[in-house]
């Protein structure tokens, strides 16, 4: 039964996984909205490893995997880590201050930064269509934190707008390094250590008497956003992009980010009743088009 399961042309496909990945991210930022409505953005983060942690161990308990990794191989590990941690812990600040669909469409220019620091790094070469894709994201970027008027960006009134560019560019980072890192142990093993760092790294900030007070009297809808930031973003998301990486070309799998964006938005309007202009959604638009632009072949 297994065996038909594992060979199913859907399961084998290398597609999925990304697709996967990027559809559940879509909903995290939805996910992450309800929960800082009731605790701090550094205990979100803390609380999402905790449980992505439990799912990966308990696969890895069952497939009976070792979490043995070489000093050598763990040292790229704890490089991953830390980006990671520092992504998602702008990601989760810069949601305070805007709303889930801003931040859905400017995550969204992730793979255009991939393909600039492939460049700048990797001497990846970069096509006159590519420069154009790269000019026509940032200029929908600017309209989006400009609301359409490109005098209107601030520094503090678009803070919020302002750090999720700069979790996009450490994603970016993330991306480029985990396809560069040599480490030779399993998607699973290197997600669990990556959320394990991100765990002890956010504890100290976490573990005090008002936020734990916090944490035990989430409300349902708290723990069910905890629970789902945890369990899919966190380790199903992470592994299944780890596996994407190992299988693909870093700017093959970039291109899928660009799906994310429309998951956000189509849900956010729907379970957070947020007000979209019409120069957001068109702002949004002319992002993706640079993307799909940076990365069509």
């Amino acid at each position: 039964m297994n065996k038909k399961i594992s060979q199913h042309p859907l399961l084998n496909n290398i597609y999925w996984k990304p697709l996967v990945a990027v559809v559940v991210w879509g909903f995290s930022f939805i996910a992450t909205k309800y929960a800082l409505n009731e605790v701090k953005p550094v205990s979100i983060v803390f609380l999402r490893q905790l449980f992505g942690m439990s799912f990966l161990v308990a696969i890895a308990y069952k497939q009976k995997m070792s979490f043995a990794v070489k000093g050598r191989e763990f040292s790229w590990v704890l490089l991953l880590g830390a980006l990671t941690t520092l992504h998602l812990w702008i990601q989760v600040t810069g949601l305070q201050w805007t709303s889930a669909s801003n931040t859905g469409w400017i995550i969204g220019i992730t793979p255009v930064l991939m393909a600039i620091l492939g460049f700048i790094f990797f001497k990846e070469k970069i096509l006159g269509q590519q420069i154009a894709g790269i000019l026509i994201s940032f200029f929908g970027l600017l309209l989006l934190v400009g609301k359409g008027d490109l005098g209107n960006i601030d520094l503090i009134q678009n803070k919020g707008d302002l750090l999720i560019v700069a979790s996009s560019f450490t994603w970016a980072v993330y991306s480029i390094v985990s396809k560069r890192a040599t480490i030779n142990c399993s998607p699973l093993i290197t997600t669990f250590y990556l959320l394990l760092i991100m765990a002890v790294v956010t504890a100290p900030f976490t573990l005090n008497t008002e936020d734990i007070n916090k944490i035990i009297n989430l409300s349902f809808n708290g723990w069910l956003a905890i629970i789902f930031l945890g369990i899919f973003c966190s380790g199903v998301g992470y592994y299944l992009w780890a596996r994407a990486l190992s299988e693909m070309s870093a700017s093959r799998a970039g291109a899928f980010l660009y799906l994310e964006p429309f998951v956000t938005f189509f849900f956010a309007t729907i379970m957070l009743n947020e007000n979209v202009t019409l120069i957001t959604f068109l702002s949004g638009l002319i992002i993706i088009a640079g993307v799909i632009l940076v990365n069509r072949k």
